[in-house]
Protein backbone atom coordinates (compact mmCIF):
# COMPACT_ATOMS: atom_id res chain seq x y z
CA UNK A 1 0.00 0.00 0.00
CA UNK A 2 1.62 3.64 -1.02
CA UNK A 3 2.31 5.80 2.09
CA UNK A 4 0.04 8.47 0.70
CA UNK A 5 -2.97 5.92 1.16
CA UNK A 6 -2.55 5.63 5.04
CA UNK A 7 -3.60 8.83 6.05
CA UNK A 8 -7.18 8.64 4.08
CA UNK A 9 -7.43 4.59 5.15
CA UNK A 10 -6.91 6.41 8.83
CA UNK A 11 -9.25 9.06 8.21
CA UNK A 12 -11.55 6.15 6.50
CA UNK A 13 -11.26 4.25 9.85
CA UNK A 14 -11.87 7.22 12.20
CA UNK A 15 -15.32 8.31 9.82
CA UNK A 16 -16.31 4.83 10.41
CA UNK A 17 -15.69 4.34 14.09
CA UNK A 18 -17.92 7.48 15.03
CA UNK A 19 -20.45 6.85 12.79
CA UNK A 20 -20.74 3.52 14.73
CA UNK A 21 -20.72 5.58 18.19
CA UNK A 22 -23.49 7.59 17.03
CA UNK A 23 -25.78 4.85 16.03
CA UNK A 24 -24.86 2.88 19.93
CA UNK A 25 -26.20 1.12 21.50
CA UNK A 26 -28.33 -0.80 18.57
CA UNK A 27 -25.45 -0.60 16.15
CA UNK A 28 -25.72 -0.05 12.47
CA UNK A 29 -25.63 -2.54 9.47
CA UNK A 30 -22.91 -2.19 6.66
CA UNK A 31 -24.72 0.67 4.38
CA UNK A 32 -26.22 2.77 6.96
CA UNK A 33 -22.62 3.19 8.51
CA UNK A 34 -21.55 3.70 4.86
CA UNK A 35 -23.87 6.79 4.38
CA UNK A 36 -23.09 8.16 7.73
CA UNK A 37 -19.39 8.13 7.33
CA UNK A 38 -20.10 9.05 3.91
CA UNK A 39 -18.21 6.18 2.15
CA UNK A 40 -18.99 3.90 -0.53
CA UNK A 41 -20.07 0.52 1.11
CA UNK A 42 -17.71 -1.79 -0.10
CA UNK A 43 -15.03 -0.02 1.33
CA UNK A 44 -17.03 0.32 4.72
CA UNK A 45 -16.96 -2.89 4.78
CA UNK A 46 -13.15 -3.57 3.95
CA UNK A 47 -12.27 -1.22 6.80
CA UNK A 48 -14.72 -2.53 9.11
CA UNK A 49 -13.67 -5.88 8.73
CA UNK A 50 -10.03 -5.09 9.25
CA UNK A 51 -11.36 -3.26 12.64
CA UNK A 52 -12.78 -6.07 13.58
CA UNK A 53 -9.57 -8.36 13.33
CA UNK A 54 -8.42 -5.84 15.82
CA UNK A 55 -11.55 -5.63 18.06
CA UNK A 56 -11.86 -2.13 17.31
CA UNK A 57 -15.29 -3.24 16.09
CA UNK A 58 -18.10 -6.32 16.72
CA UNK A 59 -20.42 -7.71 14.69
CA UNK A 60 -24.05 -9.64 16.05
CA UNK A 61 -23.98 -12.91 14.03
CA UNK A 62 -28.22 -12.43 13.99
CA UNK A 63 -28.82 -9.53 13.20
CA UNK A 64 -25.29 -8.59 11.34
CA UNK A 65 -24.97 -4.92 12.89
CA UNK A 66 -22.22 -3.81 14.13
CA UNK A 67 -21.18 -2.03 17.44
CA UNK A 68 -18.01 -0.67 18.86
CA UNK A 69 -15.63 -3.47 20.27
CA UNK A 70 -13.96 -4.56 23.71
CA UNK A 71 -10.43 -2.98 22.56
CA UNK A 72 -11.79 0.33 22.46
CA UNK A 73 -13.52 -0.43 26.05
CA UNK A 74 -9.83 -0.82 27.01
CA UNK A 75 -8.27 1.62 25.31
CA UNK A 76 -10.43 4.56 26.49
CA UNK A 77 -10.40 3.71 29.75
CA UNK A 78 -6.68 4.43 30.32
CA UNK A 79 -7.36 7.27 28.05
CA UNK A 80 -10.58 8.43 30.61
CA UNK A 81 -7.84 9.36 33.09
CA UNK A 82 -6.76 12.39 30.97
CA UNK A 83 -9.59 13.56 28.96
CA UNK A 84 -12.82 11.98 30.84
CA UNK A 85 -13.94 15.29 33.35
CA UNK A 86 -17.86 13.70 33.70
CA UNK A 87 -16.70 12.46 37.49
CA UNK A 88 -15.67 16.23 38.10
CA UNK A 89 -18.80 17.40 36.74
CA UNK A 90 -21.35 15.32 37.76
CA UNK A 91 -22.45 17.36 40.73
CA UNK A 92 -22.41 21.17 38.48
CA UNK A 93 -24.72 19.40 36.17
CA UNK A 94 -26.95 18.53 38.95
CA UNK A 95 -27.20 21.63 40.26
CA UNK A 96 -27.65 23.28 36.78
CA UNK A 97 -30.72 20.98 36.14
CA UNK A 98 -31.92 21.14 39.59
CA UNK A 99 -31.78 25.09 39.77
CA UNK A 100 -33.48 25.72 36.19
CA UNK A 101 -35.47 23.17 35.48
CA UNK A 102 -33.80 22.55 32.38
CA UNK A 103 -31.51 19.85 31.10
CA UNK A 104 -27.93 20.34 31.36
CA UNK A 105 -25.26 19.04 29.11
CA UNK A 106 -21.02 18.41 29.20
CA UNK A 107 -19.59 18.45 25.75
CA UNK A 108 -16.10 18.24 25.11
CA UNK A 109 -14.23 19.68 22.12
CA UNK A 110 -12.68 17.18 19.53
CA UNK A 111 -10.56 18.77 16.75
CA UNK A 112 -13.27 20.57 14.97
CA UNK A 113 -16.26 19.16 16.62
CA UNK A 114 -18.19 18.91 19.94
CA UNK A 115 -19.32 15.63 21.82
CA UNK A 116 -21.47 15.86 24.46
CA UNK A 117 -20.23 13.52 27.11
CA UNK A 118 -22.98 13.67 30.08
CA UNK A 119 -26.56 14.61 30.68
CA UNK A 120 -28.32 15.55 33.37
CA UNK A 121 -32.38 16.04 32.75
CA UNK A 122 -34.31 19.19 34.23
CA UNK A 123 -37.65 18.55 35.84
CA UNK A 124 -39.64 21.18 33.40
CA UNK A 125 -41.87 18.81 31.48
CA UNK A 126 -41.33 20.12 28.34
CA UNK A 127 -37.85 19.37 26.96
CA UNK A 128 -35.64 20.22 23.49
CA UNK A 129 -34.00 16.84 22.38
CA UNK A 130 -31.33 17.96 20.31
CA UNK A 131 -28.68 16.91 22.60
CA UNK A 132 -28.10 13.33 24.14
CA UNK A 133 -24.93 11.99 25.07
CA UNK A 134 -22.22 11.02 21.83
CA UNK A 135 -24.48 13.42 20.08
CA UNK A 136 -21.40 15.64 17.81
CA UNK A 137 -21.95 19.05 16.11
CA UNK A 138 -19.51 20.74 14.20
CA UNK A 139 -17.82 23.82 16.34
CA UNK A 140 -20.20 26.95 15.62
CA UNK A 141 -23.19 24.54 15.38
CA UNK A 142 -25.08 24.72 18.92
CA UNK A 143 -24.34 26.25 21.68
CA UNK A 144 -21.49 24.40 23.06
CA UNK A 145 -19.58 24.35 19.85
CA UNK A 146 -20.31 28.06 19.58
CA UNK A 147 -19.49 29.47 23.02
CA UNK A 148 -15.71 27.26 22.32
CA UNK A 149 -15.06 28.32 19.01
CA UNK A 150 -15.56 31.72 20.21
CA UNK A 151 -12.53 31.74 22.94
CA UNK A 152 -10.18 30.09 20.53
CA UNK A 153 -7.24 32.32 19.60
CA UNK A 154 -8.41 34.73 16.19
CA UNK A 155 -5.77 32.85 14.06
CA UNK A 156 -7.56 29.62 14.85
CA UNK A 157 -10.94 31.01 14.03
CA UNK A 158 -9.95 32.26 11.07
CA UNK A 159 -9.11 29.06 9.92
CA UNK A 160 -11.57 27.20 10.51
CA UNK A 161 -13.87 29.12 8.94
CA UNK A 162 -11.84 28.84 5.98
CA UNK A 163 -11.76 25.31 5.54
CA UNK A 164 -15.43 25.27 6.96
CA UNK A 165 -18.49 25.01 5.34
CA UNK A 166 -21.50 24.70 7.78
CA UNK A 167 -24.09 26.07 5.26
CA UNK A 168 -25.18 23.13 3.26
CA UNK A 169 -25.50 20.86 6.69
CA UNK A 170 -26.98 23.97 8.85
CA UNK A 171 -28.76 26.57 6.48
CA UNK A 172 -27.73 30.45 6.01
CA UNK A 173 -27.87 31.02 9.52
CA UNK A 174 -24.83 29.21 9.67
CA UNK A 175 -22.70 31.18 6.97
CA UNK A 176 -19.59 33.02 7.55
CA UNK A 177 -20.96 36.22 8.33
CA UNK A 178 -23.82 35.49 10.52
CA UNK A 179 -21.55 32.98 12.33
CA UNK A 180 -18.91 36.08 12.93
CA UNK A 181 -21.61 38.01 14.31
CA UNK A 182 -22.66 35.62 17.21
CA UNK A 183 -19.17 34.68 17.80
CA UNK A 184 -18.67 38.49 18.69
CA UNK A 185 -21.96 38.30 21.12
CA UNK A 186 -20.82 35.36 22.83
CA UNK A 187 -16.96 37.52 23.33
CA UNK A 188 -19.48 40.25 24.69
CA UNK A 189 -21.78 38.34 26.90
CA UNK A 190 -19.34 35.59 28.02
CA UNK A 191 -21.85 32.80 27.20
CA UNK A 192 -23.15 31.36 24.07
CA UNK A 193 -26.94 31.37 23.07
CA UNK A 194 -28.54 29.16 19.84
CA UNK A 195 -32.11 30.82 19.50
CA UNK A 196 -33.33 27.67 18.15
CA UNK A 197 -31.30 27.16 14.74
CA UNK A 198 -31.01 23.67 14.61
CA UNK A 199 -34.65 22.86 15.65
CA UNK A 200 -36.99 25.86 15.30
CA UNK A 201 -38.12 26.21 18.97
CA UNK A 202 -35.31 24.84 21.14
CA UNK A 203 -32.90 26.98 22.48
CA UNK A 204 -29.71 26.08 24.61
CA UNK A 205 -26.80 28.16 26.35
CA UNK A 206 -23.38 27.31 26.62
CA UNK A 207 -20.59 28.39 28.62
CA UNK A 208 -16.99 27.40 27.75
CA UNK A 209 -15.00 25.45 30.87
CA UNK A 210 -10.98 26.21 30.39
CA UNK A 211 -8.41 23.55 30.80
CA UNK A 212 -5.24 23.87 33.05
CA UNK A 213 -3.93 25.45 29.58
CA UNK A 214 -6.31 27.98 29.44
CA UNK A 215 -7.80 26.53 26.16
CA UNK A 216 -11.75 25.90 25.73
CA UNK A 217 -11.89 22.27 25.75
CA UNK A 218 -15.39 21.54 27.31
CA UNK A 219 -18.84 23.11 27.70
CA UNK A 220 -21.58 23.27 30.15
CA UNK A 221 -24.88 23.47 28.01
CA UNK A 222 -28.79 24.34 28.54
CA UNK A 223 -31.29 23.51 26.57
CA UNK A 224 -35.11 23.74 26.69
CA UNK A 225 -38.20 25.76 24.66
CA UNK A 226 -38.53 29.06 23.62
CA UNK A 227 -40.88 30.43 26.03
CA UNK A 228 -38.38 29.68 28.98
CA UNK A 229 -35.57 31.74 27.40
CA UNK A 230 -37.09 35.03 27.43
CA UNK A 231 -34.46 38.17 27.50
CA UNK A 232 -34.41 38.58 31.98
CA UNK A 233 -34.38 34.59 32.57
CA UNK A 234 -31.44 34.73 29.67
CA UNK A 235 -29.36 36.61 31.35
CA UNK A 236 -29.64 34.70 34.79
CA UNK A 237 -29.56 31.60 32.81
CA UNK A 238 -25.92 32.98 31.37
CA UNK A 239 -24.60 34.37 34.39
CA UNK A 240 -25.11 30.68 36.39
CA UNK A 241 -23.52 28.76 33.07
CA UNK A 242 -20.57 30.89 33.56
CA UNK A 243 -20.60 30.41 37.21
CA UNK A 244 -20.64 26.98 36.75
CA UNK A 245 -18.32 26.69 34.60
CA UNK A 246 -15.49 28.68 36.37
CA UNK A 247 -16.37 26.69 39.26
CA UNK A 248 -15.52 23.21 37.10
CA UNK A 249 -12.78 25.11 35.29
CA UNK A 250 -11.36 25.60 38.91
CA UNK A 251 -11.52 22.24 40.09
CA UNK A 252 -10.07 20.48 36.85
CA UNK A 253 -6.66 22.74 38.05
Amino acid sequence: MPDDSKPQLVARAAAILRAIAALEPEGGSTAGIARAAGLARPTTHRVLSALAEQGLVDRDKRSARWTLGPELYLLGTLAAARYDITDQAGGVLRRLARDTGESAFLSARRGDETVCLAAEEGTFPLRSHVLHIGIRFPLGVASAGLAILAHLPDREVDEYLTRSDLTGAWGPAHGTAALRARLAEVLRDGYATNPGLIVEGSWGMAAAVFDRRDEPAWALSLTGVETRFGDVRRRQLGELLLQSAHDLGQSLR
